[in-house]
């Protein structure tokens, strides 16, 4: 779904990120959902580097995604998918196990696994060289490697975490694309399969082209001198 300048929807997204970060940011979840359902949308993008005074009025953290809806607007990617599902009719079972199938899982991705890879990706990545990080990394790898083969068990079976692609899975997919650079996706047949799948989505590479197109090199941080 290409993107409409006019549309009422609109996605702010970071102008520019590191080459590391390219693909990852999580505007990629609102995205995917409107390539999903065919809804049109459009992006504002801000600086990562130097955030606008008055985009903390809007989000109080900074970050991204912050969805203007028409009249309504809101933060955090979960409550951002969670809304775009409810209003268009789409990537939520209306109701039944399903639907608590869906809506349990969405809030798995988020509270569940995503903070668990967040501390693989500070001790394998951004913190790796620093004491605490060392001391921390064999005792979080045993947590992470429990909690990822219980989760690894909880998906045996399932094509999709709801029946059909939902919410749920957009999340799930996510998060697990950066469990994968920390080496926990890989060795578990049931992750690996279940990520190949939902990367496999036409609509999941509409996205990630979509954010990758966008970044421009404008918003970069200048050097001094320049």
């Amino acid at each position: 779904m290409p993107q409409v300048p006019e549309s009422s929807l609109v996605i702010t997204a970071y102008g520019w990120v590191p080459k590391f970060a390219r693909g990852f940011v999580r505007d990629l979840r609102p995205r995917w959902f409107c390539e999903e359902a065919g809804v049109d949308y459009s992006v504002r993008l801000i600086s990562a580097m130097k955030r606008p005074d008055w985009y903390f009025g809007e989000q109080p953290f900074g970050q991204v995604p912050y969805v203007h809806d028409g009249d309504v607007g809101l933060f955090e990617s979960g409550a951002i998918l969670l809304h775009l599902a409810e209003k268009y009719g789409c990537l939520l079972p209306n109701e039944g196990q399903a639907r608590a199938d869906a809506l349990a899982w969405l809030f798995a991705a988020f509270n569940s696994v995503e903070p668990i890879v967040f501390q693989l990706s500070a001790v394998n990545g951004f913190s790796a060289g620093e004491e605490w990080a060392k001391l921390r990394k064999p005792s979080l790898e045993e947590s992470a490697n429990q909690r990822f083969d219980r989760l690894a068990s909880g998906m045996e079976g399932r094509e999709w975490l709801a029946g059909e692609f939902s919410i749920a899975d957009i999340a799930m997919a996510t998060t697990l694309r950066e469990a994968d650079n920390n080496g926990m996706v890989s060795p578990r047949p049931v992750l690996a399969d279940y990520l190949e799948r939902a990367l496999a989505r036409h609509a999941w590479k509409a996205a990630l082209d979509a954010q990758l197109n966008d970044f421009d090199d404008s918003f970069a941080p200048q050097k001094e001198g320049a």
